[in-house]
């Protein structure tokens, strides 16, 4: 008779299932979170907003998503927009004193916004940053492959220094002395919804980061230009593209068959721990 045994399945991750919730203390401006609907917090999908929105509809999109072992962290950008009376709110400077757009806007304020939220998030909160996704829509979805794009330049430079270093001096010495250089870290996973990058990508390598870029053609208000495919493709080592329908008024998917690419994508990007309690069931000898 076939003996049958019990052995705890192991888990996949040795970050805390249940993630600590960022304090507002910690990030600057308002920002809604909530930890995954399933009780494991194996992904945080950050949601940035377009130029003269707020965080409020995104948060609502990111529980409507309900992605398994997702948390989600809507964000609120960190400027007001000048001129409107109203609760509108942009990543980066975006208008001049007459109130006309700029044409070459500057994200540095919205990447040392990121930044700072980031190394909370993955130092304090305990989240792994290869689990961290985000998803941006027109402006938020640019600040989202330039934060990225940044992050990845500076772990390059500081790894090109150290190898220089290393180079130069006496071997031995630098295997007793030194300690191996960190790997290098990249981000789960990104999508931009029509949101272009703002600067030309000069790197030596590309972010490993997977990228899905959704956007209509024109005359959509938020049509990309010709050129940012191409853009995309020199920056990132993955690209997926996905056209969305030509309707001029319309930016967010706005339908299931919209959506569904997005979300077979997510399927591919998303991390999943084993969870806890289950129980492998084996036969035969016992499991030492």
């Amino acid at each position: 008779m076939t003996e049958v045994h019990l052995r705890e399945a192991s888990t996949s991750s040795s970050s805390p299932r249940v993630k600590p919730s960022p304090k507002p203390s910690k990030i600057s401006g308002k920002f809604f979170y909530a930890p995954s609907d399933d009780g494991t917090d194996e992904n945080l999908l950050i949601l940035l907003h377009g130029l003269g929105d707020t965080h409020v509809p995104f948060s609502k999109l990111g529980k409507s998503l309900k992605l398994p072992q997702t948390a989600i962290l809507a964000l609120r950008a960190p400027e007001q927009v000048p001129f409107l009376y109203e609760d509108a709110w942009q990543w980066y400077p975006s208008f001049d004193d007459l109130g006309e757009p700029i044409a070459r806007p500057n994200p540095t304020p919205a990447i040392e916004f990121l930044t700072k939220t980031v190394d909370y998030l993955t130092g304090e909160c305990t989240w792994p940053l290869e689990r961290i996704h985000l998803f941006g829509f027109a402006q938020g979805g640019s600040v989202a492959v330039e934060y990225a794009l940044a992050m990845w330049k500076k772990q390059l430079l500081s790894s090109s220094t150290k190898s220089i270093a290393s180079a130069s001096a006496d071997a031995a010495a630098v295997s007793e002395a030194q300690p191996p250089a960190p790997a290098l870290r990249a981000l789960g996973s990104i999508v931009t919804i029509s949101g272009p990058l703002l600067s030309y990508p000069t790197l030596s390598q590309p972010c490993p980061t997977p990228l899905f870029v959704a956007h209509r053609p024109p005359p959509a208000e938020t049509a990309l230009p010709s050129t940012a495919l191409t853009a995309f493709r020199k920056a990132f080592e993955k690209v997926t593209e996905s056209k969305m329908g030509g309707r001029a008024a319309a930016g967010m998917p706005a339908s299931r068959e919209e959506w569904e690419p997005i979300m077979r994508f997510w399927s591919e990007c998303l991390g999943r721990r084993q969870v806890e309690g289950l129980y492998e069931v084996m036969s035969g000898m016992s499991a030492a």
